[in-house]
């Protein structure tokens, strides 16, 4: 059935894009092709996107500095976004942002600024007080890429309620307890280490248990198993073919909703690896690496009904699309739909 599609975007030119899209996108997408491509929002580089369960409520980073923005919409049934405001990112170079499960929170991390800030939601979905703040500090091993912290990207877990913080400078993904005012406080004993690897998402699996990290700066996947209030690293996997050569960097890390299939996006290589996975021995195994048939493939997502994959191409200005067999795992080409820059995609 046919969905509609928020799609994040670079609206300037930067260090490590062109960007050129005129804003936040919106778009149809109808299970072959991404159609009906429109600015839904004037938004400097609206490099990652979030949406309520019901898609009444859309929150953007503006990725920019030297202190970036976080923004608030109203959107409408017939997909119209009505601004609500926003509001300091904390720092430079805001890179993600989360809603919070309670729907009372929103979360958002700094890439250049290193930063996470916490903020409550009021009732019209507007950004409201901020009520925590964590500046992280400290450097990695990779003097070029690590020489600072980066935070790339953050989420919820979904039995504790902590909020995950993947910090690709420092090399390492924290644990913070986030309490009932909406403050944070690090738990260091739950700390992941990755070093050199450059941790940059995670996504965690439907059964609770596990979590897969994907590192930017060695191109591999880590398992990651619950062991009490904590998780530790069990196996760790290339995301590359066999022979594969020259600089890659894995991107976006998504887990089917039957747990069963992990996908990840390399952009150099330009392909999307697909791993099974066996909860009951906690291990990936890379079974294919399918062409993204677009260049740096920076954002994937899996299609509500389970059956589709969409990949954002951000450097050859494309969407592509591909059918997905659940049970053999393949991914069958259908179609590329142009779209300016795109880096994020969001089922509204």
């Amino acid at each position: 059935m046919p969905h509609d599609l928020l799609i994040g975007t670079y609206t300037e030119r930067l260090p490590h894009v062109d960007g050129h899209a005129e804003g936040l996108l919106a778009a149809r997408f109808d299970g072959t092709e991404v159609s009906a491509v429109s600015v839904a929002a004037r938004v400097r580089n609206p490099s990652w996107v979030a949406a309520t369960d019901d898609g009444s409520r859309v929150y953007a980073v503006s990725e920019t500095g030297p202190d970036g923005e976080v923004v608030a919409f109203a959107r409408s049934e017939d997909g119209v976004l009505t601004g609500l405001g926003g509001t300091s990112s904390g720092g430079a170079d805001p890179a993600h942002l989360a809603l919070h499960p309670s729907g009372r929170r929103l979360i958002a991390g700094t890439y250049s600024g290193g930063s996470v800030s916490v903020f409550a939601l009021d009732g019209d979905g507007s950004i409201g007080a901020r009520t925590g703040f964590v500046q992280h500090d400290g450097r990695g091993p990779d003097d070029a890429r690590q020489e600072a912290p980066h935070v790339h990207q953050l989420g919820v877990d979904p039995e504790t309620g902590d909020v995950v913080v993947v910090d690709l400078g420092l090399g390492e993904v924290r644990w913070y307890a986030l309490d009932e005012e909406g403050a944070l406080a690090l738990r260091p004993e739950a700390t992941l280490s990755s070093g050199a690897a450059g941790p940059r998402h995670l996504a965690f699996h439907p059964d609770g248990r596990h979590a897969f990290v994907v590192n930017e700066l060695d191109s591999t996947l880590d398992v990651l198993r619950r062991d009490g209030d904590r998780f530790v690293r069990v196996s760790t996997v290339s995301t590359r073919a066999a022979g594969a050569a020259g600089e890659n960097l894995p991107a976006a890390v998504r887990v089917t909703g039957d747990g069963s299939t992990v996908l990840a996006t390399n952009r150099g290589d330009d392909t999307i690896a697909v791993f099974s996975f066996d909860a009951d021995v906690s291990r990936a195994v890379l079974v294919a690496t399918e062409p993204a048939r677009g260049r740096s493939p920076r954002d994937l997502v899996i299609a509500p009904e389970g059956d589709r994959v969409l990949a954002a191409c951000q450097d050859s200005d494309e969407v592509t699309v591909f059918a997905f067999d659940p049970r053999t795992r393949a991914l069958r080409f259908l179609a590329a739909s142009p779209v300016a820059t795109p880096v994020c995609l969001t089922f509204v």
